[in-house]
């Protein structure tokens, strides 16, 4: 692939994943280099490698930067984070300089914020890019509340083109495991999905009329005794996950009735999070994702090409 002079290397680098893009001045992603290389699978030397394919594809670019869980603890350098509130700007001012072998590369931090309503801290690192750039680029409207479904699904709180603060949920994760192991286990078959079992779990578990803990039980007790069809029980569980959630993040975030959440993320599981809203009396609508991390680069550069 042929590059243009202006072109940058923006790079998602996460546990599981590699994802380097080649970058237009306009967003426009003209190549593309990935892998099942996220740090989590690599030494250094493997993260030496996959620098090196970079510089080999796109051997005249000589911007490049990089988010996600390379700058993390586990990665090749901690990055560390930015306090919320932050946008672009505050990123910016915290980019980290490095080398990764003969690659030289600015690594983007993650985001912290400490919630005003719990006072508990929280922490991301690789969606910031993503968010800020889907703000950028005016898909996120003027919305003051957004989710990142996934199986570390975010809630985030943006004004004024800055997260201000946001929520981690790790309901994608505990039902992976749920079904894979374990008591739920021997009750659950094939995958949940929208329908009368998903949304009475989605109710059953937003009125915090008990607790996740006794709920989750609750499940194998309910196919047991005949008041839940096996057949039924994943579709219930994950309602019983989902609603939690939401309604963890209704209780700490403001929003707007006249405002739909935009849902970032995979269609499927956005769907579900659309239904598990709908059943609440909340509106939505899924926002695609496929270039926010790459505008999020482009915005990144042209500040740091201003200074």
């Amino acid at each position: 692939m042929s590059e243009t002079s202006d072109a940058i290397v923006g790079i998602n680098w996460g546990s599981s994943n590699f994802r380097a893009h080649l970058i237009a001045p306009d967003g426009l992603v003209l190549d593309s280099l990935e892998a099942p290389a996220g740090v989590a699978s690599l030494q250094r030397d493997g993260m030496v490698g996959m620098a090196d394919r970079v510089r080999a594809r796109w051997p005249h670019a000589t911007r490049v930067y990089a988010a996600g869980m390379i700058g993390s603890n586990v990665g090749w350098t901690d990055a560390g984070y930015a306090d919320c509130p932050a946008g672009i700007e505050r990123l910016c001012e915290r980019l980290v300089p490095t080398r990764i072998g003969e690659l030289a590369l600015h690594i983007v931090p993650g985001l912290a914020c400490v919630r005003e309503r719990d006072g508990a801290p929280d922490v991301m690192r690789g969606e910031e890019t993503e968010l800020l750039g889907l703000h950028a680029s005016g898909r996120l409207g003027d919305a003051p509340l957004v989710a990142l479904p996934g199986t570390h699904t975010k809630w985030v709180a943006i004004a004024d083109g800055r997260v201000v603060e946001f929520m981690t949920a790790m309901s994608g994760e505990v039902y992976d495991r749920l079904t894979a192991a374990g008591l739920l286990a021997s009750i659950v078959e094939g995958a949940g999905r929208d329908g009368h079992a998903f949304r009475d779990g989605v109710r059953t578990s937003a009125s915090r009329t008990l607790g996740l803990g006794a709920l989750l039980f609750g499940a194998r007790a309910r196919v047991i005794r005949g008041m839940l069809p096996k057949a039924d029980a994943s579709a219930y569980l994950r309602g019983l996950l989902i609603g939690s959630e939401i309604a963890d993040a209704l209780a700490l975030f403001p929003r707007r009735d006249d405002v739909a959440i935009p849902l970032v993320g995979s269609p499927a599981v956005c769907a579900l999070y659309a239904a598990a809203l709908e059943e609440l009396g909340l509106t939505s609508r899924t926002v695609a994702s496929a270039d926010a991390i790459a505008r999020g680069f482009v915005e990144i550069d042209a500040r740091v090409r201003a200074r």
